[in-house]
């Protein structure tokens, strides 16, 4: 199935990664909204389990890996041409884990990855649903296993 003009929903998988007072951001460098800052993750393939999708995403993009996921919420991304036609459609399951190990460098789909300090958020415009996701993150933060050391 083609991303643009899709026949159904996407099944999109993102990933809050907390590390201490920050969060991991990633430059989108392809549409849908290539250049804009978000969590990172991606598409779900056929096989695997969305918490599998969602930590292969991470890796892929950025080359981090967490401790255990926590699905923290659910987003939908519609976006219509001037016709009113869908061109892309994404339902996005949102996970949150505490970071466990690598250096974060982009890869993949991505331009740029930065560990942003949360009380900094707007710097990076951010959509209001996102800084939801990674507000709903950092409650259910206490609950998460730190890794040791």
């Amino acid at each position: 199935m083609t991303r643009t003009y899709p026949d159904r929903p996407i099944v999109g998988l993102g990933v809050v990664v907390l590390r201490g007072p920050t969060v991991l951001l990633v430059r989108r460098a392809k549409p849908p909204n290539a250049g804009a800052w978000s969590l990172p993750g991606g598409a779900q393939e056929l096989g695997e389990t969305a918490e599998e999708g969602a930590r292969r995403e991470l890796l892929e993009e950025t080359g981090v890996t967490t401790g255990p996921l926590t699905l923290v919420a659910h987003a939908d991304v519609i976006d219509r041409d001037d016709e009113g036609r869908v061109r892309f459609h994404y339902t996005i399951l949102d996970f949150a884990g505490i970071w466990v190990a690598g250096v974060p460098v982009a890869g993949d789909d991505v331009s740029a990855t930065i560990w942003a300090p949360l009380n900094a958020l707007t710097t990076y415009n951010l959509t209001r649903k996102t800084c939801e996701i990674i507000d709903a993150a950092v409650s259910c933060a206490a609950g998460m296993a730190t890794p040791a050391g």
